[in-house]
């Protein structure tokens, strides 16, 4: 088949018209205008909302670069005139001189966002949703990102490369509403530890920020009784559960065992004691017993309440056994003050810290695995930047798609398969444009359901039918 150039409008990525509407309909120009504008000159064409929109709808779509938003330069017609590399750089440069500056408007801006995206979720709204027997899940967890060039503050890592070690705050509310989003990321050097409670502290602060008002009170005090923060061994010091406690918040964090007594060690091997594990989906787990250990497990300085499970499950093929691990069985534990008691339910929870993973993975595959600038204060704005791409999505499957609905759970890699790669045509008629989109196309249809529900969202904003 031969290949020919033409003059059509033909679009590439009329997919990413669905987070072009989304942007829109969150008047996600006005905010960035009113946080922002100190960035450009008084009068710049290209606005803060318009080089910010762009470079979020490039890194959900795959980018890797600021130059890779050509590619909707080269729609004018769809994605309307986007700023020239120059302009992206000079704009970076002000952020690199006044990083405070730009951290704190995009604090405020992500929270009245997704304030107000949650209120429209109607009663999947994770504020809502949120009580003390069923909280707000917050995973905390530390990654790797390499660089292969100098870079600012970049220094060598625990797994011998070199690079930054992120500390990052996820929220999980649960696989029926939606993949979760992500609160806070924290760009640290790469030789910090990734058990700094210190660091915690710090991510988890700016987590507790961006919830919205629901979770804090008259006086502006905390609920913490509506969250839970989930972490692996790494969180589990002393210092950050303690500081945990003073919040009030729920805590679930897996616990490296202490060297055990020989009769701790017959005690495991004795089934009866323990009860079956749950999976995720609720259904009895076989060969794998959990139980409480707190009166046979001493612990000692952690906050009031603390108490320690046990999990056994048989070893995974080509798995190493340790001192711990007897009768072929492996045993892991972890900590919770939570005030539910069912071992089995406990024990699937924090297990389901593992979709934790899943986002970091999208997280780096949508900017963050990449940093592209040397200055510290200009990557951390990228990574921020990354957060925001991965939480549009986000905020569509929770506020846009029906509940149940099989893109709900699509990680952004699929959605930038199935949606965003979609190709269309611009076509000009009764003084108007169109986007036409192939029928047969296999996600044409959630393309339009999409846009059709943006546009009854906003017109609930605009009449005042949802709050902010």
């Amino acid at each position: 088949m031969s290949t020919q150039l033409t003059g059509q409008t033909l679009v590439s990525h009329a997919g990413l018209s669905v987070l072009t509407s989304f942007l829109n309909a969150v008047d996600f120009r006005r905010v960035c205008e009113d946080r922002f504008s100190q960035f450009v000159p008084t009068t710049a064409t290209h606005r803060p909302g318009k080089i910010l929109g762009a470079l979020a709808l490039s890194l959900a779509a795959g980018g890797e670069q600021a130059t890779d938003i050509d590619q909707l330069r080269a729609a004018p017609e769809l994605f309307g005139s986007v700023a020239s590399d120059a302009t992206v750089s000079r704009f970076m440069g002000r952020i690199k001189d006044q990083p405070e500056a730009f951290s704190y408007g995009f604090a405020t801006m992500t929270r009245s966002l997704r304030t107000k995206v949650w209120n429209a979720a109607g009663p999947r709204n994770p504020a809502r949703q949120a009580t003390a027997k069923n909280p707000l899940t917050i995973d905390i967890d530390a990654s790797l990102v390499h660089v292969h060039s100098e870079k600012q503050n970049s220094a060598g890592t625990y797994k011998g490369g070199y690079g930054f070690s992120p500390m990052i705050a996820m929220a999980d509310y649960g696989k029926a509403n939606g993949t979760g989003e992500v609160l806070a990321v924290q760009l640290r050097p790469g030789n910090r530890g990734a058990n700094s409670a210190a660091s915690h502290i710090e991510v988890l602060s700016q987590a507790l920020a961006q919830l919205p008002e629901n979770f804090y009170d008259e006086d502006g005090n905390l609920r913490g009784e509506k969250i839970l923060v989930r972490t692996d061994s790494a969180g589990s010091s002393r210092e950050f559960l303690h500081h945990l406690d003073s919040l009030g918040v729920q805590f679930s964090t897996s616990y490296s065992l202490p060297v055990l007594k020989e009769r701790f060690i017959r005690w495991i091997d004795e089934k009866k004691y323990w009860e079956p594990a749950l999976d995720a989906d609720g259904g009895q787990r076989d060969n794998a017993w959990v139980i409480d250990a707190t009166k046979v497990l001493e612990l000692r300085q952690y906050p009031p309440g603390t108490r320690i499970y046990l999990r056994a499950e048989p070893l995974h093929p080509g798995a190493k056994a340790n001192l711990f691990d007897t009768d072929g069985n492996r045993v892991t534990a972890f900590l919770t003050n939570s005030p539910r008691f069912n071992v089995a339910f406990l024990d699937a929870r924090h297990r389901a810290r593992g979709r934790c993973e899943n986002r970091i993975k999208t997280l780096k595959n949508t900017g963050l695995g990449k940093l592209p600038y040397w200055s510290f204060a200009a990557n951390q704005a990228w990574a921020d930047l990354a957060m925001f791409a991965v939480n549009l999505v986000s905020w569509l499957q929770l506020a846009v798609l029906p509940g149940g609905h099989e893109a709900s759970v699509w990680d952004l890699k699929r959605w930038r398969y199935r949606l965003f790669s979609m190709a269309g045509k611009i076509v000009s008629g009764g003084r108007q444009r169109r986007l036409l989109i192939p029928a047969r196309a296999p996600e044409a249809q959630l393309l339009c359901q999409l846009q059709e529900g943006i546009g009854k969202l906003f017109q609930r904003w605009r009449h005042g039918l949802l709050t902010a």
